[in-house]
């Protein structure tokens, strides 16, 4: 497919504690890079579409070594900006059955954090794009990658782009004087397709399915109970044509159930609960989801249901492959959505 997709945020270094450990045991830090817009570009690519990833980066050789990384798997970087003096990074502290996983942002002053309007030429950089994505941790990073976000999402509105948001609520990163509900709606006015989750959809805009409590699930999610926060959030998002709600069941850290709902013209389409047992790593496993779902709208743009189970069977492989990027095709996606889950080798 020659569809042209931009994405743009932030990438960061990774510094993941290996087999488990806790921060205070490690010697040393997995290294690799990843962020929610880069996941997605990363997903996309593998599915052999033509995807741009724009974002601001130091000169240094890490960041270097971040470019070099995308490349690696076919992302576009063109339009990637230069300035700042520093690459954002996060820790994080896998977790295990009863113990949570932990992030630890260290990304203040980052190049990306530092970003202005006018800095990114958004008329080139859409030239022959059909789609853009950015999801809710750009804003949240700063003034000015806030105005910068709102700088690109009104460009593609102009020149008829297709846009679609993950609203991605990250309330350790909401610093700098301004709310998520203060930025965030003006942004998502803009928007075509929305994706989010119950935290998501209640902690932004103050909507949520009556009666659900996230942490009491033990794994059983009814879906059919979101269909209210989707029609609310279309009710407020009149221009969203989709709406989307990922369903995590949190068993423990190592087990969850996953799936998610579509919501189009008055219709609610579920996907099939996928009952993950041993999960390997569960970060970027949304922006697998975001990735499968752009793919699936494109590749089926008249089968919303085949575009959301092919969503669901991408971010359920997601959780078994170690990194925040997706790192599957479309081929090995579309045999888990017609049933071939049995992990039997392939020779």
């Amino acid at each position: 497919m020659d569809q042209k997709i931009v994405t743009f945020g932030e990438i960061m270094l990774r510094l993941a504690t290996p087999d488990y450990l806790r921060f205070n045991q490690v010697q040393q830090f997995n290294a690799s890079f990843g962020g929610g817009e880069a996941n997605v570009a990363v997903s996309l690519a593998n599915y052999g579409l033509l995807v741009q990833f724009v974002t601001r980066l130091p000169e240094n050789d890490i960041a270097r070594a971040c470019v070099s990384d995308l490349h690696k798997y076919n992302v576009g970087t063109e339009h990637i900006v230069y300035g700042g003096s520093r690459l954002g990074i996060y820790f994080l502290e896998t977790g295990a059955v009863a113990r949570a996983s932990k992030v630890v942002y260290d990304r203040a002053h980052s190049s990306l954090a530092q970003i202005k309007p006018g800095m990114i030429n958004w008329d080139e950089v859409f030239k022959g794009a059909k789609w853009f994505h950015w999801t809710g941790i750009t804003p949240a990073v700063s003034q000015g990658a806030a105005d910068v976000c709102l700088e690109a999402v009104r460009m593609a509105n102009k020149l008829g782009v297709t846009v679609s948001c993950d609203l991605n609520f990250r309330k350790n990163l909401w610093k700098y004087g301004k709310t998520a509900s203060e930025v965030m709606p003006e942004l998502t006015d803009c928007c075509d397709v929305i994706l989010g989750n119950e935290e998501d959809c209640e902690k932004v805009f103050g909507i949520q399915p009556e009666g659900f409590d996230a942490a009491a699930t033990q794994g059983e999610v009814n879906a059919a109970e979101f269909e209210s926060v989707c029609v609310q959030m279309q009710k407020r998002f009149p221009r969203a044509k989709k709406i989307i709600i990922t369903l995590r069941g949190a068993v423990n850290a190592n087990h969850n159930t996953w799936g998610g709902v579509l919501y189009a013209d008055g219709t609610l389409y579920q996907s099939r609960r996928y009952d993950i047992t041993h999960i390997v790593d569960r970060v970027g496993g949304g922006d697998s989801f975001m990735g499968g779902l752009i793919y699936g709208l494109i590749a089926f743009p008249s089968d919303n249901q085949k575009a959301l189970d092919f969503a669901a069977a991408a971010s359920c492989l997601k959780h078994t492959i170690y990194g925040d990027y997706n790192q599957v095709t479309a081929d090995e996606v579309e045999k888990l959505m017609h049933g071939d889950g049995s992990g039997r080798v392939s020779r």
